[in-house]
């Protein structure tokens, strides 16, 4: 009598492998391993074993585990395969150009791009110390939670502090001109914090804080971003002037504490805006109180009725006014925003309020040039 043989398990259809690996994206990049050429050619073995080869950008790449894990988690789901192995090498110089302009082609560039949809919020205020950075990258990381694709420029050149405020301390990833934003929160960063060593001074003037900020602009590779948060420096200076010649389309989000000192320096940043006929998206007051962690009590340090009082000036919106408690100050200090370190804390509530209530810029045309298109009759 024969016995019946065991049926041999049938290995990985390759179809559904390329579709699950059709579905990895490059951290930084932000699209499709396969669109950016960087898988190779799939190999199985026996057993359900499969090998995928993965070309780094760089030798340094940071991202390497986050890949390697990315491309396991997306084959696992497949049936048939038992193992998979994740092969890493590093692009050739060629292989490195021929990306590099790929990119540089497939973005619309976001300097008086009247097509770009990205909005764009310049974050600001009269003097120093009122928490504009903080306002920034927590509604940044607020909004890319909320599924946007989030961009951060740290244009502060010289109290640069996203790096500290988002805990990565890193330089970017470049292709020759080409640079990528370092990922931080499910947001993209870009410092020239990132180029200097930790308490090293930037002594720059105008024409270097100009063509410095134009290539952070420019030589970016920020995707197509829905939202773009620009830091900017206290006060009216080169960097503020620069960014409005750049960048037509940003819209005023003014920062100030209820103090009276700090919402009337926040008055001619305002000032300066209008007269520029840039729109202003609305005002956020910072500190509005302080919060005792024992009992809840709110105590208003700085006074009150400089946010409103800005506000009503600016004919904008008062988008919120953040309480100053524990749980904001630790996590700046730790470098993770504290909508995600502390969600519960009345400081990110508000945080998260701002984020919600963000109106879209009023897109300016004048002085613009308008694209025409002639139809053929």
């Amino acid at each position: 009598m024969r016995l019946p043989l065991k049926s041999r398990p049938a290995g990985p259809d390759s179809d559904r492998v390329q579709a699950a690996l059709a579905t990895v994206l490059d951290p930084e990049i932000g699209r499709p391993l396969a669109e950016l050429g960087m898988l190779g050619e799939v190999s199985y073995g026996r057993r359900g074993r499969v090998r995928v080869p993965v070309s780094l950008t760089t030798r340094d790449c940071p991202m390497t585990e986050q890949l390697r894990a990315a491309v396991s988690e997306a084959l696992s789901a497949v049936e048939g395969i038992r193992s998979v192995e994740v092969e890493l090498s590093v692009m050739g110089v060629r292989q490195r150009a021929e990306l590099a302009q790929q990119l540089k082609s497939t973005t619309t560039p976001l300097t008086g791009a009247l097509g770009s949809s990205t909005r764009v919020y310049a974050v600001a205020s009269g003097k120093g110390g009122v928490g504009k950075s903080t306002v920034t990258a927590n509604v940044a990381t607020e909004l890319a939670r909320r599924g946007e694709r989030v961009g951060v420029l740290d244009a502060d050149v010289w109290g640069y502090s996203m790096p500290q405020l988002f805990g990565v301390r890193r330089s970017p990833v470049s292709f020759g001109e080409l640079m990528l934003p370092v990922p931080a929160h499910g947001v993209s960063l870009m410092s020239v914090g990132f180029f200097v060593e930790d308490g090293q001074p930037v002594v720059w003037r105008g024409p270097m804080l100009h063509k410095a900020i134009q290539q952070f602009l420019t030589d970016t590779h920020w995707g197509e971003l829905d939202v773009l948060l620009i830091d900017l420096p206290p006060g009216t200076g080169d960097v503020t002037l620069t960014l409005l010649e750049l960048l037509p389309d940003a819209a005023l989000l003014a920062v100030t504490t209820p103090q009276p000192a700090a919402h009337e320096v926040a008055g001619r940043v305002v000032r300066m805006a209008r007269e520029a006929g840039m729109p202003i998206a609305g005002v956020v007051e910072n500190m509005t109180a302080a919060v005792c962690r024992c009992c809840g009590e709110d105590t208003a340090v700085f006074g009150a009725g400089g946010g409103a009082r800005l506000a009503a000036q600016a004919e904008a919106p008062l988008l919120g006014q953040v309480p100053l408690d524990v749980e904001l100050r630790a996590a700046g200090d730790q470098g993770t925003p504290v909508v995600v370190s502390a969600p519960a804390a009345a400081s990110a509530r508000e945080l998260c309020r701002v984020a919600a209530t963000l109106p879209a810029p009023r897109r300016r045309l004048a002085g613009r040039a308008l694209p025409l298109s002639v139809v053929s009759r």
